[in-house]
């Protein structure tokens, strides 16, 4: 046994530079994966966005009837996501997440068979109920990989895929809109939703064979590091609520925490189904134009996210560092309708709300992921991922018909910085855990 494997099954609590051996090694394995499967998730979440620019014209759709398909994905999101959750943890990461994304991808490329507003709304319902699951699923399983003082930057890992997917999806739609219509007799929307579909499929099989259960199950982990991570794991739940699934649903924090998540939610989707619709109405038509442009606020994202994490890692400020990020993004908001026909500034003001905004996303998730465990845990975190995506399903259809009522975005932009605000007065309203300050800290010069 090698002095390593000696320290890792001896220490009740391991020595820091063993502890982030281990630990790199999990991330290593696990998170390239995680954040491919999520960022093609995210990609045929957004490419809706962009195939509007032309299926509206093509298909004879109204702004309206784009609003309400776009949120009807929401519908059948919400009503299967804890029901998903739970499934994952019986079936198993790989088996369940496989299911999801083969789905998912198979749905996603046949919506370039959609001819009708009633095929638009069953395509993208069904869709809603085929990635019911995958985001709660993938938090709760890095629970079971990684302890709070790793877990917040591999969360941030794991969502980055979000902005880079919004780096990506933007210059690849645009060109595929660009550059395929009327080859093979299809539309450039429909080009869209195949290539960007098929990847998912891929990655649902592949996922099947590589993605452990449990880390009990890894293969590529040593007796002594499954013993090292399972006594790292278990130390950190004690006082974690190992409640009843009933008494999940009856907590007032997680309807709170729930609550806040929507108000992120509702900014969020302005950012996936309108940004390319803000942008052109700045006065931008070009297709691949308008996807470059939008990959700026993206990128900034990619990097905020990443660092913020860092951040309250090394700080365990959690609650305010969210105040603060929530108050950065609602004033860009309210921004925005003063700078709207300027590109440069409508632009300016789009990166600081997204930056607010995404950079809240990982770090919210320390909140939720150090009060549960076990079923609880799942049914927590799908719980607070279900009705926080709530404003998926009626914010496309409300600002769809306030763009084809009024002409404009204004007041959708007004709307929301309103909703971000509130996001950030619930925060206030929020207590803080008592564990995540007594979190132990790390060495300095921690990364």
């Amino acid at each position: 046994m090698t002095a390593r494997s000696t320290a890792l099954a001896s220490a009740p609590t391991l020595e820091y530079g063993v502890e982030q051996a281990l630990f790199a090694r999990i991330a290593w394995r696990l998170m390239p994966f995680l954040f491919s499967c999520y960022l093609i998730a995210q990609i045929d979440r957004m490419n809706v966005s962009f195939a509007k620019l032309d299926m509206l014209q093509d298909l004879g759709f109204s702004e309206t009837v784009y609003g309400l398909g776009a949120g009807i994905f929401f519908a059948g999101y919400v009503l299967f996501e804890v029901p998903s959750n739970m499934m994952l943890k019986r079936f198993g990461a790989h088996r369940w997440i496989g299911r999801i994304m083969i789905s998912w991808g198979l749905l996603s490329a046949a919506t370039l068979f959609v001819a009708t507003p009633t095929q638009f709304y069953i395509m993208r319902f069904l869709l809603g109920v085929a990635e019911a699951g995958f985001f709660p699923g993938i938090i709760f399983y890095l629970t079971q990989w990684f302890t709070t003082r790793y877990r917040t930057r591999m969360t941030a890992i794991f969502m980055t895929a979000i902005a880079v997917a919004g780096l990506l999806v933007g210059p690849a739609s645009g060109l595929i809109l660009h550059s395929l219509p009327g080859w093979l007799g299809l539309h450039g929307w429909q080009w869209l939703f195949l290539i960007e579909g098929v990847p998912a499929v891929a990655l649902g099989v592949a996922s099947l064979f590589y993605l452990d259960a449990t880390p009990q199950q890894a293969k590529w982990l040593s007796a002594e590091e499954k013993l090292a991570l399972s006594e790292a794991l278990a130390a950190e739940q004690t006082g974690a609520a190992d409640s009843r699934l009933a008494d999940v649903f009856r907590s007032p924090r997680v309807w709170l925490l729930s609550a806040i998540y929507g108000c992120y939610g509702m900014s969020f989707f302005g950012f996936v189904f309108w940004l390319p619709t803000i942008v052109k109405s700045a006065g931008v038509d070009n297709p691949l134009q308008i996807g470059l442009l939008t990959a700026i606020p993206w990128s900034i994202a990619v990097l905020a996210m990443m660092r913020i994490a860092s951040y309250v890692d090394r700080h365990r400020n959690t609650r305010s560092v969210l105040i603060v990020l929530a108050v950065l993004a609602a004033f860009a908001w309210a921004l925005s309708p003063l700078v709207l026909h300027n590109v440069v500034l409508s632009m300016l003001v789009l990166t600081l709300a997204m930056f607010g905004l995404m950079a809240s996303l990982p770090v919210f998730w320390n909140v939720p992921t150090t009060l549960f465990r076990g079923s609880a845990a799942a049914a927590a975190i799908a719980m607070i991922t279900s009705l926080g995506n709530l404003p998926g399903f009626f914010s496309p259809y409300i600002v769809g018909w306030i763009k084809q009522t009024t002409g404009s975005m204004n007041l959708a932009m007004v709307l929301f910085a309103a909703v971000t605000l509130l996001g950030a007065v619930l925060l206030a309203v929020l207590r803080d855990d008592p564990r995540e300050s007594a979190q132990p800290q790390p060495p300095t010069g921690h990364a």
